[in-house]
């Protein structure tokens, strides 16, 4: 098992410190023993935990780093990551997979349940949304716009697997483009790179020529 260690500290003095950061590297260390310490690489972030993840450049890097290495995001507590529902919702649709050492069993499943309130709410505001715009309705009020589709189960599930798909390709177009300007550009030349790398393909397999090919066909 591959993983990915994020820190965060609240402010600059921290960072310099090392204050709460020493911590946090000591839990991560301690859940990792025997696991899969050393982490293929670890980001530290000096931000308030009230930003969201848009704010969080090492969050994100962090992120791209577990999609091109399948590797899950190890934070020291859940409350490094975020405080709130609608991130964690965004974090399942991004494919990553984490775990928390001080609550090793609120990884995915946490996620999933967190999303399902959250998506029961929109729907319950969708629903109150409709009832409204058919009472304006009913008064006369001329309405346009919404046609009345609702997305399905599967349709969610499509997008969330597109949306995957496409990030792991954004992550990946500037790890070939390093390896291009070291003078490596033939398929096979960038595949056996990525693999020299452990970057992983999508299915988690070796990289190969055609797939490199594809790969760049579809980012194009």
């Amino acid at each position: 098992m591959r993983y990915v260690a994020y820190y965060r500290v609240s402010t600059d003095r921290q960072g310099r410190s090392g204050l709460g950061l020493e911590a946090q590297q000591e839990a991560v260390r301690a859940f990792l023993a025997g696991k899969g310490w050393p982490p293929v690489a670890e980001f530290t972030e000096i931000e308030s935990g009230r930003k969201s993840d848009q704010q969080r450049p090492q969050l994100a890097a962090a992120l791209a780093a577990c999609r091109l290495h399948k590797a899950v995001l190890v934070i020291a507590k859940l409350d490094r990551l975020a405080r709130n529902a609608a991130f964690l919702l965004n974090l399942r649709d991004a494919g990553v997979e984490f775990v928390a050492c001080d609550m090793p069993d609120a990884n995915r499943l946490t996620v999933g349940i967190m999303a399902l309130v959250a998506e029961d709410e929109a729907d319950r505001t969708s629903a109150r949304t409709k009832a409204a715009l058919a009472a304006a309705k009913a008064r006369g009020v001329a309405l346009g716009g919404f046609r009345g589709y609702v997305p399905t189960e599967a349709d969610r599930a499509k997008a969330a697997h597109a949306k995957r798909e496409k990030a792991r390709r954004t992550d990946l177009l500037p790890v070939i483009e390093a390896i291009r300007a070291k003078g490596i550009t033939s398929l096979n030349g960038i595949a056996n790179a990525l693999n020299e790398q452990n970057i992983p393909t999508a299915t988690g397999k070796q990289w190969q020529a055609i797939q490199v090919k594809r790969m760049l066909e579809l980012s194009a």
